[in-house]
């Protein structure tokens, strides 16, 4: 099993997805564990001088005004987590909850949060054992964090709340007991520690990030089997003309097609002819429409990297003089209170990725209109033999426009809303585990949305072939004709198309193509 050294300071988004998803093992590096000491003595010097420091000495949001007396310190911390579970909606599903441990983890360990090193170390033995705490999904305005999933997240460590177990969902005091492992006692600054940021949000945004990216390669090739079935040209995927206007993502999804269509007989063939000069949109601007999907991708993947590597908790204890001498002064170490667990640069560029991915789902859907429509293909209408007595793949379509229309209204920017909380204190917040969630959605329509089109692609190289005297489509798209063909059999007349579909979406979603895009 891989082992994943936890510094706070250089976890990847791969990284993130093998323990999310492969069972990788991560283990506190001994350079974080210092840390995180260093910064835990600054709270108890705190503590035992009676300073007043917020979340440490006083209540929390707009209760921040009243002092909390030292023999209270302890039972502030409990009662925050006690108080801020309160999520409501589905549950997040396991490699979501195993990514937020992760990364709760990871921001604890770079040594910032004044937390010892035990909580780590219970988090982590979490991800060992299996013991996954159960995560209502809605509840987060992503402003102070993730505040109330996050709350459920740690509930467990104390020995509260739910977990799952395998398949069994238990009390936690009962899977810590069958674990060998005792409740922790949480004490000055570790339930805000646990509370504050943005690891619902970003869990949800790395594993889509692994996702989409895989997509956006599959849909190059879902694309590339369009544009044969429809006899178009490749003329617009050329590297001279990308090369005038050399966006990132455009250039990288017309190199993809030209390796897709490479030595085509088909294209070969009608290279030249009059009505082939200009083809429809969908199929002439892919490279400009998948290409600016790809590039905002990678902006969510820049923010990304820097989130998950960052302290997002509030207040930050500096241990060593390198905060701002205005701080908080306590023999050597300061205490800074700030808005690092607002969750705005993950939310935006979240909102950014669900326009991104709806417009692949949007322009796919076009293209599957023109496979369908005989006037406009040159194939049989609906793709069938005998249209009329058979409807073929009409349907098909209708599936894929609403899948489309439904993303319209999801790729509404949540990160534009806000409603403030906390009696005004927290007057402005990012909606960021809504976009998140939103995304994800998006997401996973897109890919239904791309599976029609390849069924309907499949189908069109099938009569291509016939039309064209058994000429061969480029060699990548033979590659994935086969691939589906090996699943998926021609429709010759009317079927049941559910097991087609599900078969689609399968190739799609585990990325079963993508490789082929080169």
């Amino acid at each position: 099993m891989v082992e994943i050294l936890l510094t706070g300071r250089d976890l990847t988004i791969e990284q993130v997805v093998a323990v999310a998803r492969e069972g990788a093992t991560p283990v506190l590096a001994p350079e974080a564990r210092t840390r995180m000491e260093a910064s835990r003595a600054v709270i108890e010097e705190l503590v035992a001088r009676g300073e007043t420091v917020y979340g440490v000495t006083t209540g929390f949001g707009d209760l921040s005004t009243r002092h909390i007396p030292p023999a209270d310190v302890d039972r502030l911390q409990e009662n925050l987590l006690v108080s801020h579970a309160v999520g409501v909606g589905p549950r997040a599903d396991r490699e979501t909850v195993r990514a937020m441990l992760l990364l709760r983890a990871n921001t604890l360990a770079l040594g910032y949060s004044g937390c010892r090193p035990l909580i780590v170390e219970r988090l982590l033995d979490f991800l060992r054992l299996g013991i996954h705490p159960v995560v209502p999904e809605q509840g987060s305005v992503g402003a102070s964090g993730d505040l109330a999933p996050l709350a459920h997240l740690a509930l467990p460590i104390m020995g509260r709340g739910a977990v799952e177990k395998g398949r069994h969902e238990m009390p936690a005091l009962i899977a810590l007991r069958e674990a060998g492992l005792e409740p922790i006692r949480l004490t000055a600054k570790e339930g805000l520690a646990l509370l504050n940021g943005t690891q619902m949000m970003t869990a949800i945004g790395v594993l889509l990030l692994s996702d989409a990216e895989r997509l956006v390669r599959t849909a190059s090739v879902t694309a590339a089997m369009s544009v044969e079935a429809l006899l178009g040209t490749d003329v617009a995927f050329s590297a001279a003309y990308q090369a005038t206007r050399p966006h990132p993502g455009a250039m990288s999804v017309a190199a993809e097609l030209r390796h897709l269509l490479r030595d085509s007989q088909v294209i070969a063939a009608h290279h030249g002819e009059a009505h082939k000069v200009q083809d429809p949109y969908s199929i002439r601007c892919v490279p400009q429409v998948h290409g600016a999907s790809r590039d905002a991708l990678a902006h969510l993947r820049r923010v990304l990297e820097v989130e998950i590597d960052s302290a997002t908790d509030n207040p930050l204890v500096f241990a060593e003089a390198e905060a701002d001498p205005t701080a908080l002064a306590t023999g050597g170490g300061r205490v800074i209170s700030g808005g690092n667990f607002h969750g705005q640069p993950v939310a935006q560029a979240l909102d950014f990725a669900k326009i991104a991915l709806a417009e692949l789902g949007a322009i796919s859907e076009r293209r599957t209109a023109l496979l369908i429509d005989g006037r406009l293909s040159g194939l049989p209408p609906f793709l069938v033999r005998d249209p009329g007595v058979n409807s073929g793949m009409m349907l098909l379509q209708y599936t894929a426009a609403s899948l489309v229309s439904e993303n319209k209204v999801l790729a509404h920017p949540a990160s534009v809303d806000s409603i403030p909380t906390s009696a005004n204190q927290e007057d402005h917040v990012s909606m960021g585990a809504t976009a998140a969630r939103q995304a994800r959605e998006i997401l996973r329509n897109a890919e239904m949305v791309l599976a029609l089109e390849l069924l309907c692609a499949a189908q069109g190289l099938d009569f291509r072939r016939r039309l064209s005297g058994g000429l061969r489509p480029g060699l990548g798209v033979a590659e994935a004709h086969r691939r589906v063909r090996d699943r998926i059999e021609h429709l010759e007349t009317d079927r049941e198309l559910g097991a087609d579909i599900a078969a689609a979406i399968e190739l799609v979603r585990t990325g079963a193509l993508a490789d082929l895009a080169g």
